[in-house]
């Protein structure tokens, strides 16, 4: 099972991030959250230190472009085999050096992904 860090992990229950980290433990996927308050969704930590996180094989993006920029080299090192942008997330600039770094760009829904079964590692 692959392993996911949903990247901008809200505490708020009405956030898509709130709902992909309880949906995609609820389908099974070994889940960690980092977000900018710590606290905890369902069971899983939110993280304020991209330090504590390890053996990612799927970043899934709910910051918004603007923000993710001072994060660029830290996702780019945590080595994921791939980044979800979810809608709002879009960041062309990103797009590129994750591919440079040889990292798939996949511009989707989380949650979609997960309710058709087409979510996972290849």
């Amino acid at each position: 099972m692959c392993k996911t860090l949903v990247f901008g992990a809200s505490l708020k229950s009405n956030r898509y991030s709130n709902l992909a980290v309880n949906r995609l433990v609820e389908n099974g996927f070994e889940t960690q959250a980092f977000g900018i308050k710590p606290g905890t969704i369902s069971t899983i930590k939110v993280t304020e230190n991209l330090g504590e996180i390890a053996n990612i094989d799927i970043v899934t993006l709910y910051m918004r472009s603007e923000l993710q920029k001072k994060y660029y080299k830290e996702i780019v090192g945590l080595q994921p085999q791939t980044v979800i942008f979810n809608p709002g997330t879009e960041n062309v600039e990103f797009y590129d050096i994750l591919r440079e770094n040889n990292i798939e760009v996949l511009v989707a829904c989380t949650l979609v992904l997960l309710s058709t079964r087409q979510y996972g590692c290849k």
